[in-house]
């Protein structure tokens, strides 16, 4: 009979509330070797909260303003509504809040993320080598949101001995199609399945996936999940609308202060003005007269002067006719103007 592809999650009962300066190797490697649930195997992938690693770290700080917080975490605004901000935070990661919580965290006091959670899985994956002499790929994820979807997933923010991106392009597929752009966040899958037994609020801060050894890397630690982060050049969406628009308005080459010297000609505002096309009519008004300027024949526009019935100069002529006497000094629209004049 062959055999379907498939995997195994489960969450890993048994880890008490975890304090600056716990050792979560030993908290991990204790829970795994309890009577109840599996063993820790060679191929396996654990998938731990990055709460527990940031409370292990001391990431815990004092902070009566959750704001003030966030905003020495932030490195770059992306987008701002109300109190809630996207931004840019310090490991390089684009989410809400800078990723600071103040959920499961003592009052007055609120949750930084790990300070390179990469390096935080390189060492959980080595500490339970050595404790329980096994192989495993390690994932520390966090609670995203999703531009376009609602709703939060766990995505994967640091990884070690885990393949974090499969790159198929340069491959086809079923029907023989080429692969030009497809690569998969391999990590921010096992983050997002782990998620589902560990819940939001059940006290199971960590998982384990078994069934995909081929993910986990045969020797080394692999790119970690920073390779995941996009790269400025990529990113097709690095700021809202609003922020967009205002970034664009403030890198305006303009003058943005007068003093009394005299204005340059070439950066004259009369200059562009003369060059500019005027409006064109193209639905003539009955009942009224027009002006044809000569001052841009070769792209000029007809410009609605004077009153209903009246004739500018009191004379009539054809727009590209000789101007009738006494017209040359008209007065259209409130300004002096060269003018050929036509009454309707």
């Amino acid at each position: 009979m062959t055999r379907l592809p498939g995997y195994r999650v489960w969450a890993l009962p048994g880890i008490p509330e975890v304090r600056p300066g716990d050792d979560l190797v030993k908290l991990i490697a204790a829970a795994a070797t309890a009577d109840g649930p599996p063993g820790l195997a060679d191929g396996d992938v654990l998938l731990v909260t990055s709460k527990i690693v940031s409370k292990a770290e001391g990431r815990v700080v004092e902070a009566t303003d959750r704001e003030a917080a966030i905003d020495r975490e932030t490195v770059r605004v992306v987008a701002r509504r109300g109190t809630l901000r996207i931004v840019e935070n310090r490991q390089g990661l684009v989410m809400a809040a800078a990723g600071v919580d103040a959920s499961n965290t003592p009052q007055g006091t609120v949750l930084l993320l790990p300070e390179d959670p990469d390096a935080s899985a390189r060492a959980l994956r080595a500490g339970l080598r050595a404790a329980l002499g096994v192989d495993v790929g390690v994932v520390i994820s966090d609670t995203f949101g999703r531009p376009w979807r609602n709703g939060l997933t766990d995505v994967a923010i640091g990884a070690a001995g885990v393949r974090v991106l499969d790159d198929l392009r340069g491959g086809t597929d079923a029907y023989g199609n080429p692969l030009g752009a497809t690569v998969v966040a391999t990590a921010d899958e096992l983050a997002a399945a782990g998620d589902l037994v560990k819940g939001k609020a059940a006290g199971l801060p960590v998982a384990v996936v078994r069934g995909l050894g081929h993910v986990v890397e045969a020797a080394g630690d692999g790119d970690g999940a920073r390779a995941m982060v996009r790269g400025a050049a990529d990113d097709m969406f690095r700021l809202g609308t609003s922020e967009a628009v205002r970034e664009a308005v403030t890198l305006r080459r303009t003058v943005r202060s007068f003093t009394g010297e005299p204005v340059d000609p070439g950066r004259s505002g009369a200059r562009w003005r003369r060059r500019s096309p005027r409006r064109r009519r193209t639905t003539p008004r009955r009942g009224g007269s027009c002006c044809w300027s000569r001052r841009s024949p070769g792209r000029g526009c007809w410009t609605r002067c004077g009153t209903p019935g009246s004739r500018i100069c009191g004379a009539t002529a054809s727009p590209r006719s000789p101007s009738p006497s006494g017209c040359g000094a008209a007065r259209c629209c409130g300004r002096p103007r060269i003018w050929r004049c036509r009454a309707w």
